[in-house]
């Protein structure tokens, strides 16, 4: 079969969405290298300058209060920030005086079952889940899973995190501190 019949069988607007989704992973797989080879300064580029990074605190409720099972912006929260946030804590790791990072820790973020659950031109609604793996000094473990939604922006620097919900699975996080980033 040559390329003009595959072009017959594929419809263009499939073969759109087919890129759209390799261009969302590939920006994701990226972000996930930066995070894990501790380039912080290129990672928090990655963002736009209206940013806003949260992640909730989750509770366990009785089936009838899922509505409430995680905290709001406004209310408590693990991170509730902006772009300027973000580059403060990627300043301070790179001072070498931030000391839930002395010695660094080693991680390795996973990023699966992407999906573009909303196409707006200009910006894309797109969920995820992940699995983050860090592991710091001789013993210290820590991993956690769960979801985010995120708002991918087009620019012409290519897609960039308008904004990013992170729902951990978890209620109660072990973890010594909370300094690596999702």
């Amino acid at each position: 079969m040559g390329t003009t019949d595959l072009d017959a069988v594929i419809a263009p607007d499939k073969l759109a969405a087919m890129y759209q989704q390799y261009e969302v992973e590939q920006f994701y797989t990226h972000e996930a290298a930066l995070l894990d080879h501790s380039r912080f300064e290129e990672w928090v580029e990655l963002f736009t300058d209206d940013t806003v990074y949260f992640m909730p605190i989750r509770r366990t409720v009785p089936r009838r209060n899922l509505a409430k099972e995680f905290t709001r912006r406004g209310e408590m929260a693990f991170f509730d920030d902006e772009k300027a946030t973000l580059v403060g804590r990627v300043q301070k790791l790179a001072t070498g005086t931030a000391w839930a990072e002395d010695p660094p820790s080693r991680t390795r973020h996973l990023v699966t079952n992407v999906r573009i659950v909303a196409d707006r031109g200009t910006e894309l609604t797109v969920e995820t889940c992940f699995h983050l793996y860090r592991t710091r000094l001789k013993s210290e473990i820590d991993e956690w899973i769960g979801r985010r939604e995120d708002v991918l922006r087009r620019t012409e620097d290519g897609l960039r995190i308008a904004r990013r919900d992170i729902y951990l699975d978890q209620t109660i996080l072990l973890s010594q501190n909370l300094s690596n980033f999702f």
